[in-house]
């Protein structure tokens, strides 16, 4: 089978992290509990297990199978799609439940083992009929229609915005915004240290933004993946169905967020006449934008990130959206929150490091 470069890979790998962080959160206290490491494998079936339990440790394995099976059949190995999908998840599995045996807070369980292995068969299984039934061919064609041969980099960021989008911000599509939260964890790992003197202290704490800025905000919110698929789209018309297809999955992610956050009633509290103008001025933005080379496209995404990430984080996130974040670190959303998060703070700068290389390349 001839081989391709495939966004599989490095979405697996990206996957693998956020599955050993959801496994493992908090990550302590680290203690040895005087059990058999590997008692657990042999223990009862669990008596007490919820519903709840039982999806989340089939479905949370289903991608890791999936995009390790679709990287072995992109990548010719396809011979051998079963080991390389279905062992590396079970031995992550079996080495996460093993670790569990460390935390107090957490319980290493075979039912779960058990599960994993089988949401990891199913992806695997899921990937290798679509490749029985043609479906990975035409997206081969597909791809080659549409993306440039360096793409690969784009297409893996913007398959995680969306994910990027469920944690909830201070305003629609506003990622990335760190500084707030890294200057109090840097003040709080070095309390009582000789180095918080060295820390520079704000003369006025950060404010909420004005109208004005959060408007632009959400507009560049929207007009950095926008002109990120600019970047590895190849022709105008097939860029303004990305445009539109953009513009429902980012809406769908952000009323799904608020949903979780507040309930299905408030799902649309965020939609306010301030975002909808900022939402439309983008879209004419991107319209207008089309036809502009790949190489504009992403110098203009890269002045855009500075430009973004600059006003995201010179301002405060206030005291509503603190009470959004506890009600996402409270029950069954404690480890998806933990996993939103990192992507919601990270995507912006991932993306800014990739423009920085892609623009840089182009230079020399």
């Amino acid at each position: 089978m001839q081989t391709h470069k495939t966004a599989a890979w490095p979405l697996a790998q990206v996957y693998f992290g956020l599955v050993v962080y959801a496994s493992l959160y908090p990550f302590g206290p680290w203690r040895d509990q005087g059990v058999d490491v590997g008692s657990f494998l042999l223990a009862p079936w669990p008596k007490y297990w919820t519903g709840f339990d039982v999806v989340s440790n089939v479905l949370g394995y289903v991608p890791l199978g999936f995009l390790l099976a679709l990287s072995a059949l992109r990548t010719g190995r396809g011979r051998w799609i079963f080991w390389l999908a279905v062992g590396p998840a079970m031995l992550l599995s079996l080495g996460l439940e093993t670790c569990q045996v460390y935390l107090p807070t957490r319980v290493a369980s075979n039912l779960d083992f058990v599960l994993n292995v089988a949401g990891a068969l199913l992806g695997c299984l899921l990937a290798w009929s679509l490749e029985k039934l043609g479906w990975l061919k035409r997206w081969s064609k597909f791809r080659d229609d549409w993306f440039l041969e360096d793409s690969r980099g784009a297409l893996v960021l913007l398959a995680l915005w969306p994910l990027a989008l469920l944690f909830p911000t201070p305003q629609p599509f506003g990622l990335g915004q760190v500084l707030e939260r890294l200057e109090f964890a840097l003040a709080q790992a070095l309390q009582d240290s000789a180095f918080v003197d060295w820390l520079p202290l704000r003369d006025v704490e950060l404010q909420p933004m004005l109208p004005l800025a959060e408007a632009v905000c959400v507009a560049l919110g929207l007009l950095i993946p926008g002109l990120l698929g600019y970047a590895v789209i190849r022709q105008a018309g097939k860029r303004l169905w990305y445009v539109l297809w953009l513009f429902l999955i980012g809406i769908g992610a952000i009323t799904l967020s608020a949903a979780l956050s507040f309930g299905p009633e408030h799902a649309w509290a965020w939609l306010t006449p301030l975002t909808q103008k900022a939402m439309l001025a983008a879209s004419v933005l991107l319209i207008v934008l089309a036809v502009i080379s790949p190489y504009a496209a992403a110098a203009l995404a890269l002045l855009g990130l500075g430009v973004d990430l600059s006003l995201i984080n010179q301002s405060g996130s206030g005291p509503y959206f603190e009470q959004t974040l506890f009600l996402w670190e409270q029950g069954q959303f404690i480890r998806f929150h933990g996993v939103a998060q990192w992507l919601g703070w990270l995507w912006p700068y991932f993306c800014l490091a990739y423009l920085l290389v892609r623009v840089g390349r182009r230079e020399r």
